[in-house]
């Protein structure tokens, strides 16, 4: 049967990528496809702007205008009421992050065989604001936790895995990805959640022609 070919991208400082991995799931397996998944930086402060607060709620750093305050509280608490009805905690980050270092992560857990219990682990500690994902130290304990060997991936974060997640980012902005989470079906591109039943067609509808072959 001819397989179409599935790529999701992810972040795991959005939250809508977070709520999108259940959804991810149950497309493997209602179609019993495999699905790739493969982290995408967003650059948040270029369009949302840059904040932090304190751990009192204090606010330290603001260059956000009201248009982007408005969209981003709409935001978390669009996603905070989806995750409350799924059982899920959800408490907004005090920063802006750079995931970059638990995205390279990811990408050492899937070498090593244990990308499914960090990646659950990565995105669940951190939307309990119980993870720093910009600390080399913390995803290494991550992934120590998943299996993997901490120290092996800290040799990597600077050498291998550093260069490879460099080539994918560049990659999937040469097929067009701009934000998460996406989905790509044969190369097609879909963003948002809201797209997942037209990817859902998409896939049902090659492996429909190919049992008719």
């Amino acid at each position: 049967m001819n397989q179409p070919v599935v790529v999701h991208y992810f972040d795991y400082k959005s939250p809508y990528a977070y709520l999108a991995q259940a959804a991810t799931d149950q497309l493997e397996r209602e179609f019993g496809i495999h699905v790739t998944r493969l982290p995408y930086t967003l650059d948040i402060p270029s369009f949302l702007g840059r904040a932090e607060v304190d751990a009192q709620g204090r606010t330290v750093l603001d260059q956000r205008n009201d248009h982007q305050w408005r969209r981003v509280r709409y935001a978390y608490m669009d996603c905070r009421r989806e995750a409350t009805r799924r059982g899920l905690t959800l408490r907004g980050p005090r920063k802006v992050f750079d995931s970059a270092i638990a995205h390279i992560g990811f990408l050492y857990a899937c070498e090593v065989g244990v990308w499914r219990a960090y990646h659950d682990a990565v995105f669940s500690a951190f939307w309990r604001r119980e993870l720093d994902i910009e600390n080399p130290l913390a995803i290494a304990e991550v992934l120590a936790g998943a299996g993997a060997a901490p120290a092996d991936f800290l040799d990597w974060l600077a050498g291998e895995g550093r260069s490879r997640y460099t080539q994918l980012h560049a990659q999937a902005e040469s097929a067009g990805v701009f934000g998460v989470p996406s989905w790509q079906v044969n190369g097609e591109l879909f963003w948002g959640p809201e797209r997942l039943d037209r990817i859902g067609e998409r896939i049902g509808a090659q492996l429909s022609g190919s049992a008719r072959r």
